[in-house]
This record gives structure tokens, C-alpha cells and sequence, in this order.
């Protein structure tokens, strides 16, 4: 969906160097935003995703009390190289003393990053999370699931009033009984058409995934509004004979859709505002700080964490469901579906054994407040593997300070996106009125 951004002058500031500005913003990121008719400073604004000034003068140093009653983002992009022009560092430093934030791009992918942001903004607010779920915390491993924040109902009017996004409920328990009625001899077929990397699964165990891929998929054909789709797939795994992690990786490759693993609608948003927004490969999983000492590796079943060349307080082991999480193939450098790990669902399940390119790495998350990003930027060092463990293949995460972390991280889900993307997340985060916490 195209961001609606409507240009302004300063009245009577509109001539030639304002409309040549403007017919290259039409040419620069014409194909992803719509340009709406140019407007006078002050005058009311029709609806739209933000404001763009092609043009600032010097009139701006007289014009705050105008500004101020912005209440959209302000962008800067007043060169021909669909960046701001050097020129204007003073106006926007000098706005942003008076309280006015700018959004002023310095190179080009920048400001298409930034107007795929404002165009994820709008689609927001016509768009549903799915999510399956029955008595959510009251299943599985009640202890630690009935302390979820996204399973409160104040999380899910927060998301609603923040992001527009509306969430529908339907039963994991109808949506497990549905996907064994679909006939083997049609799950057998569909299944042929995918041909992904299998290890150690039997004919069964992948039947059983891709019905419970055509069950959720059938939901989605017939609401085309939904746009992210998440299953209480351990904590209510009774219901089903399968776990979801292949479905998501097709529906992912089919539609774009966003996943959630446990129905966790806040790492669904944040994997939506910062996948969308910037296309990186981004997958959610686990943190076990190794400075979390035995709680860590009580839980997922290991003796130590694994051997690292120096500050072992600033790494992290990162793992979900027995691997490092669910990736879909074209975000991998190797993938199979592989035979379940966890205990708590059926013997017939199955998981997926991928891997992220090693290298740089961003960590980020959405605050439960609903107004704050935390992020950190590091380094995927490699992958440690301890047989017999909940552990079969997981990440080993360098970041620049452990105990930062310690006091900051908002969840043990996290989003992991391949490449620092701090700098980008700061402009987005001026967007969906953020702010931005680093550990």
C-alpha cells in the first residue's frame, strides 16, 4: 500500500525550484508513495501518512508556532538525489530545538526505507493478526505461559489503539481437528509441489504439516485482510497431531505473510513494522544470555554454553524449538525440516533446522509500553550443536555489552534481522511514534 504524502510550501514560498524538486520526488519514489496536491504551511491537511517539504527557506526560523501543529511526520528531501541538501542542516537542527522532529534521509535507500514505513503505517489500519488459540496459559507448561504479556487483553487493546491493527481469534482446537479431514491423497499431492529438504521425517509427520498449511491457508483465502497469522502451537500443542513451522515458511514464501510461533502477537508486530519496512531476512527465537548462568541452560537442557573466543558475558546462545527458529528457506543458507525436539508436542511433529548468514546482526523488540524499540546490534559468530538437548543447532550471538542487555531486553522472544539496521530503526521509530533504547 502507497504512503499518501502531501508536500508543503511556504506560502508564498512556491516556485520554480519547489515544483522542479517536486517532479523529482515523482520520478525518485513516485512508484511508493502517492504525491498528494501541494499544500501552504498551515493550511489543513487532507488525510495522509506525513508531510514532505521539497523545498525549506529561510522562513521556516519564523514559521515554528506552524510546524508545531504538524501532527504527522515531517520529511526532509529537498535534493535532487532524493536525500536532504546540506544547505538545510541548520533549519532542521534548529526546528528540532523547538521540539519538531524531521525525518531527513541522507542517501537515497534511505528514504525508500522511510516511505515503506509510512506505507506499512497505513496498511496497519486495514489489516488483521490471526491467531488460534483456546484457553491460552491454561495448557501446557501453565507456570511459565500464563505469564505472556501478548495474552493480556490490555496488550491487545494497546496494539489496536497504537497500530490500528485489529486481532481475530478463532480455536486451535477446530483449526487441528479441521486439517486431519483433508484427505491424505490431497495432502500428498500438495505436498509433492513443494519438494523442500526432509531428514528423518516420516511420510506421516510430513502429511500432517502440510494439512494443518492447507487448513490455516483456507482461513487466509478467505479474509484477504489478514496480513500476520500465529498458533499457541506449545502451549495448547494438544490439539494438533503437527506444529506449524513449515506452514509458516510456505505461506511466508506464497503471500509474505507474518508469522507468529506461539501466537505471540508482539513479536508479530515487530517482525511486521521492521520486515516490512525494511526487508531483511528476520526470524524470532530465544535469548539465553550466557550471563543467565544455569536458568539458561536448565531450560534448554545443556551442561554449558559453548566455548567462545573472549567475553563470554557479552554472547548469547539463540534458540527456538530445538534449533535456531523459524526461517524461512529463502532467508537461509542451509534448511531442512527435521523430526520435533521439544517434548511438549506430539511425536509426529516436526521443526526446522536452518541458518542465517553468519556476520553482522540486529536484535530488536517492541516494548510492552507500546512506545519504545530495543535494539542492539552485533555479530552472528557461528552455531553450536549439543545432541540429546532442546538445543540440536542453535545461533551464538556477540553483542556489545551482556549486562546492558540484562537490564534492558523486554521479552525472551527477540527479532533477529541479518545486517545493523540501528540507524534505519531510528528513522522508522519517528514513524510509528517510537523511541529507540540500545543495549
Amino acid at each position: 500500500m502507497k504512503a499518501r504524502l502531501v508536500p508543503l510550501y511556504f506560502d508564498p514560498g512556491r516556485d520554480d525550484g519547489f515544483d522542479t524538486q517536486l517532479a523529482a520526488l515523482h520520478t525518485l519514489i513516485g512508484e511508493q508513495a502517492e504525491l498528494l496536491d501541494p499544500q501552504p504551511l498551515g493550511s489543513p491537511l487532507p488525510e495522509a501518512e506525513a508531510v514532505v517539504f521539497p523545498q525549506v527557506l529561510g522562513e521556516a526560523y519564523r514559521s515554528v508556532e506552524a510546524f508545531q501543529k504538524i501532527d504527522l511526520p515531517i520529511l526532509i528531501i529537498t535534493s535532487e538525489f532524493g536525500t536532504l541538501a546540506m544547505w538545510d542542516w541548520e533549519i532542521a537542527e534548529y526546528l528540532k530545538s523547538h521540539g519538531i522532529e524531521t525525518i531527513a534521509p541522507y542517501n537515497l535507500e534511505q528514504t525508500k526505507r522511510v516511505v515503506a514505513a509510512l506505507g506499512v503505517k497505513r496498511e496497519l489500519q486495514t489489516t488483521k493478526f490471526l491467531v488460534y488459540q483456546d484457553d491460552p496459559g491454561e495448557g501446557h507448561q501453565a507456570s511459565i505461559f500464563k505469564r505472556f504479556y501478548w495474552w493480556e487483553d490490555e496488550c491487545t487493546q494497546r496494539l489496536s489503539e497504537k497500530f490500528g491493527i485489529q486481532i481475530v481469534k478463532r480455536s486451535f482446537r477446530e483449526l487441528g481437528a479441521a486439517a486431519k479431514e483433508f484427505p491424505d491423497s490431497q495432502a500428498d499431492e500438495v505436498g509433492k509441489r513443494f519438494r523442500v529438504p526432509t531428514t528423518g521425517i516420516s511420510d506421516q509427520a510430513y502429511r500432517s504439516a502440510v494439512k494443518i498449511y492447507l487448513a490455516v491457508k483456507r482461513h487466509l483465502d478467505e479474509d484477504q485482510a489478514i496480513g500476520a497469522a500465529g498458533i499457541n502451537c506449545l502451549n495448547e500443542s494438544h490439539f494438533s497431531d503437527t506444529t506449524p513451522c513449515l506452514a509458516w515458511n510456505l505461506l511466508y514464501q506464497e503471500r509474505g505473510l507474518i508469522w507468529g510461533c506461539e501466537a505471540d502477537t508482539m513479536s508479530m508486530i515487530s517482525k511486521y513494522l521492521l520486515h516490512k519496512s525494511l526487508g531483511a531476512p528476520i526470524l524470532m527465537t530465544n535469548l539465553y544470555p550466557f550471563l543467565l548462568g544455569d536458568a539458561a541452560l536448565k531450560h534448554e537442557r545443556i551442561d554449558a554454553f559453548p566455548e567462545v573466543d573472549a567475553e563470554p558475558e557479552n554472547h548469547i546462545l539463540v534458540a527456538h524449538c530445538g534449533y535456531m527458529g523459524v526461517i524461512p528457506e529463502s532467508f537461509s543458507t542451509e534448511w531442512t525440516l527435521k523430526k520435533k525436539v521439544l517434548a511438549i508436542v506430539d511425536d509426529n511433529a516436526t521443526a526446522i533446522d536452518a541458518r542465517l548468514p553468519t556476520g553482522p546482526i540486529t536484535l530488536a523488540k517492541l516494548h510492552p509500553s507500546m512506545d519504545k524499540m530495543t535494539v542492539a546490534e552485533g555479530e552472528l559468530k557461528g552455531y553450536a550443536q549439543f545432541p540429546g538437548s532442546d538445543c540440536l543447532n542453535g545461533g551464538v550471538v556477540k553483542i556489545r555489552s551482556g549486562p546492558a542487555m540484562m537490564d534492558s531486553l523486554a521479552s525472551h522472544h527477540y527479532l533477529l534481522l541479518t545486517g545493523h539496521h540501528l540507524t534505519d530503526i531510528r528513522l522508522l521509530a519517528k514513524i510509528f511514534g517510537l523511541t529507540v533504547a540500545t543495549f
